[in-house]
């Protein structure tokens, strides 16, 4: 007669769910939120605007502001067959979904955990492999590699973006010692921009080299870091490797420009939709004139440096961070504070809600939420 298996032999082989694996970073995440709404609301800046700071608003432009972010959506996207191709061609369709879920998961996790959706998603199911078939599968190592490629690339493109703003685009004179409503001293939010340039430089190097100079590229981690500790230089050389298998792109200059056309497009409608948030809320010079598109540049810049912060569900905080630091180097405070608050709050919203809504697409294109999580 089989023996049978008691409650604590069942509890010893249950595999923790998904919030229990991640419940530190959930508290973390939370306390983060909290200090941020904190500093945010001692500083005398707003998370919800009050009436007034709205009366400028042109409402019509969220509408257009919509369209704008689907059709950048799409192209941010589609641009990852070319980081597949030397895997397998996938349709734009189903890439389309696959990364609405995955930026929704992205926006609704805390610490970017979401970046993983997309690779779970896109890669070949073991059911659905055929030995001996010409068909290469879709290995979750190798989605993994393309989207840190990409998510390289990108801060690589953003940041050249933002050193470019912060350089040749006029700020307001004097410049203010410290961020409006922020214990933050605005040199050290220029000085975090050029560093964030300093250190997609030093990723994009890094992984490049072991794509083009692989056996000499870990040879010397082995022969460098192996002076600390072999184990170390090995996992390292390892998972550099990786990374590197991302890069397949770069060996295929039709795809490589492919890339980097539909990559231009998704930033400058980003930076686009930006500024038309911005004027259509009423920020304006001292002098009353219009946001220009180099600022707008820079505002963007600057939400790409603050959301690499470790962040929490939504990004809430470091969000609105980001653009009011960036919006203190060009605008006076009272605008910053007022109509500029307004702006914060639209645009956010505007993100938010569109993120869901194209992930919620994206789900009836994969079949519904059950599909969704038989394929993760």
């Amino acid at each position: 007669m089989p023996d049978r298996v008691g409650p604590a032999a069942e509890a010893t082989t249950r595999r923790p769910g998904f919030f229990e694996r991640h419940a530190g970073k959930f508290a973390l995440s939370l306390l983060i939120t909290l200090a941020l709404w904190y500093a945010l609301h001692k500083g005398g800046l707003k998370i919800v605007p009050e009436g007034g700071d709205f009366k400028q608003v042109r409402w019509w432009v969220l509408p257009v502001y919509f369209v704008i972010f689907f059709v950048m959506t799409w192209f941010r996207s589609v641009r990852w067959r070319f980081l597949l191709r030397s895997i397998a061609d996938v349709p734009q369709k189903r890439l389309f979904a696959v990364s609405c879920i995955g930026f929704a998961a992205i926006l609704l996790l805390p610490f970017r955990i979401g970046e993983i959706v997309r690779p779970l998603l896109i890669r070949t199911p073991a059911r659905e492999r055929t030995p001996g078939s010409a068909a290469r599968p879709i290995t979750l190592a190798a989605a993994t590699s393309s989207v840190v490629a990409e998510r390289i690339i990108d801060g690589l493109y953003l940041s050249v973006v933002l050193a470019l703003a912060l350089w040749l685009v006029e700020t307001v004179h004097p410049l203010p010692d410290h961020v409006v409503g922020l214990r933050i001293s605005v040199s050290d939010v220029r000085w975090s921009g050029f560093s964030m340039l300093g250190l997609f430089t030093l990723a994009f190097a890094t992984i490049a080299v072991f794509y083009f100079a692989r056996s000499w590229a870990h040879r010397a981690t082995l022969a460098v870091i192996g002076k600390i500790s072999a184990k170390l230089a090995e996992r390292l050389a390892r998972l550099f490797e990786n990374f590197a298998d991302g890069l397949h792109v770069l060996g295929h200059a039709k795809d490589a420009f492919g890339f980097f056309v539909e990559t231009s497009i998704y930033w400058g409608l980003n930076v686009l939709g930006v500024w038309l948030v911005a004027w259509g809320c009423g920020v304006t010079h001292l002098n009353g004139t219009s946001p220009t598109f180099g600022e707008a540049c820079a505002l963007v810049g600057m939400l790409g440096c603050t959301i690499l912060i470790p962040g929490p569900p939504g990004m809430v905080g470091v969000f609105q961070a980001g653009l009011y630091a960036a919006m203190t180097m060009y605008y006076p405070t009272d605008v910053v504070t007022g109509p500029g608050a307004a702006f914060v709050f639209l645009l956010y919203a505007s993100q938010v809600l569109a993120s869901f809504i194209a992930g919620g697409f994206g789900l009836l294109l994969e079949g519904g939420v059950i599909e969704v999580l038989e394929q993760a």
